[in-house]
């Protein structure tokens, strides 16, 4: 396998009253709080034409996961058969990348208030997407 090493370089991160991996939401849609996205003055140019109600992926790099981690119980329900964590959403994985899609609730500046995102506080922000519907290019 190859083994070159890739940087990435977060644009920011996020602000949400979530700090405990144990408590917080499997998914956004399971009573995820409203959180911030607070990103680096350096990206302010990719967010300009970002509107309130605007449905988002955001990339995150979950900082906290286990890198080692190849199967897990899904959910870690331990009567759930063993699956491979590539057909799973399980942050331990060997890339912890995060994958949240979310709405926009306000933009204020750098700051972007996000509905559904079930990220802990102060995980790193690696890229945001628009949510495409078919036919749709960007």
């Amino acid at each position: 396998m190859d083994e070159r090493e890739y940087v990435l370089r977060p644009i920011g991160w996020v602000e949400s009253p979530l700090t405990d991996r144990a408590t917080a939401p499997k998914q956004g849609d399971e009573g995820a709080p409203d959180a911030w996205l607070v990103f680096a003055p350096g990206v302010r140019e990719g967010l300009r034409d970002l509107r309130v109600g605007a449905e988002i992926i955001v990339l995150t790099w979950l900082d906290r996961a286990h890198r080692d981690v190849l199967a897990v119980h899904p959910r870690g329900e331990g009567l759930r058969p063993e699956t491979g964590v590539f057909l799973t959403r399980s942050p331990d994985r060997p890339n912890p990348v995060g994958l949240h899609r979310v709405t926009v609730a306000a933009i204020d500046g750098l700051r972007v208030r996000v509905r559904n995102l079930e990220a802990l506080d102060a995980t790193p922000v690696i890229d945001v997407k628009p949510v495409l519907d078919p036919g749709t290019e960007r």
